[in-house]
């Protein structure tokens, strides 16, 4: 359930030729929800991404939005870097 799970939110240039993406870790469950949730927050953004390795990559620089709406979807969500 999201009230359980305790994401992290960050900000992640690394191996990806300078640009940024929001990196979404620490989902426990199932790659079928992790994926559904990405989805989600790929739709409401209205940018791509991926879901590799048990992490969801956000493209773009949107750390605070996706707080926000993984706030509004209950989950327990901290920011973390920078």
């Amino acid at each position: 359930p999201p009230q359980q799970q305790d994401l992290r939110v960050s900000i992640d240039k690394r191996h990806r030729k300078g640009k940024e993406v929001t990196l979404v870790t620490g989902f426990v469950g199932k790659e079928e929800d992790l994926k559904d949730l990405g989805k989600e927050i790929k739709t409401k953004m209205g940018v791509g991404g991926s879901v590799k390795s048990g992490e969801l990559i956000i493209q773009g620089d949107l750390r605070d939005d996706v707080v926000d709406f993984l706030i509004n979807k209950k989950y327990k969500v901290k920011k973390a870097g920078g």
